[in-house]
């Protein structure tokens, strides 16, 4: 295994890790960390090939914190909509798509950065609409959880189910991006060996989360992820102009 692929898979368990505890879910750290190792379109679909394990480690681990009247309210408007983003992610040239992407990412951190109690209403609007949008830019931009975190904030859940109904959603929407993804040529049989390391990778960085979700603060390791969207955005923004 080559030094790349041994990096690769480290920033991998640490996008896990980082996501079970922020409560963004792994992609928003995987999909620009995967983009100095792939171009844009492999990035997608082996997100997708990756959290349909990540998912399942989750639901898995959290089982019992299931909420299926939050998965209704947000998990469907989010399977519909990703189904759309994904195939218009097609219409995305790399470079693009990851000026996008750190844009999205930037921006959106430093939103919550200024408002940090910035909670949505819990309306059935609210959460449709949350739920649409985190399904879109999670097919378009290969991330969408950081929009779903913050509508499922707003049922003030604990943390258990807020993993555990997140995850369910996510399962359905890389679910369905998996085969538009599949069928856009995203997909590549290469991906398929390292089925087996990212399975193990989604399990033990879930967990090494669920144990630092007992020790450590929540909010405050919310505010440390934040800052790392926002350098990681910032990071995305730069090399665009860099490589253009």
């Amino acid at each position: 295994m080559l030094l790349p692929e041994i990096l690769f898979y480290f920033l991998t368990l640490l996008a896990e890790v980082l996501g079970t505890v922020g409560g963004f879910g792994s992609s928003v750290f995987f999909v620009p960390m995967a983009g100095f190792f792939y171009d844009f379109q492999a990035v997608l679909g082996l997100t997708a090939f990756y959290h349909l394990f990540s998912n399942i480690s989750k639901i898995v681990l959290f089982f019992k914190g299931i909420d299926r009247r939050i998965f209704l309210l947000i998990g469907l408007p989010s399977i519909a909509m990703v189904i759309i983003g994904a195939y218009f992610s097609q219409f995305l040239s790399g470079g693009l798509g990851g000026l996008i992407l750190g844009l999205f990412l930037f921006s959106f951190s430093l939103f919550l950065l200024i408002k940090p109690n910035f909670v949505l209403k819990q309306t059935a609007g609210n959460s449709i609409f949350g739920g649409g949008l985190s399904g879109f830019a999670a097919g378009f931009l290969g991330t969408g959880g950081a929009v779903r975190g913050l509508t499922l904030a707003s049922f003030d859940v604990p943390k258990a189910t807020f993993l555990a109904t997140s995850a369910l959603i996510d399962f359905g929407v890389d679910g369905s991006r998996f085969f538009v993804y599949l069928a856009q040529g995203y997909i590549t049989k290469d991906m398929l060996y390292k089925a087996p390391i990212l399975l193990v990778i989604s399990f033990v960085g879930t967990y090494i989360g669920k144990r630092m979700l007992t020790q450590i603060s929540q909010e405050n390791f919310r505010k440390i992820a934040l800052w790392l969207i926002l350098l990681i955005g910032l990071v995305a923004i730069v090399r665009y102009f860099f490589e253009s």
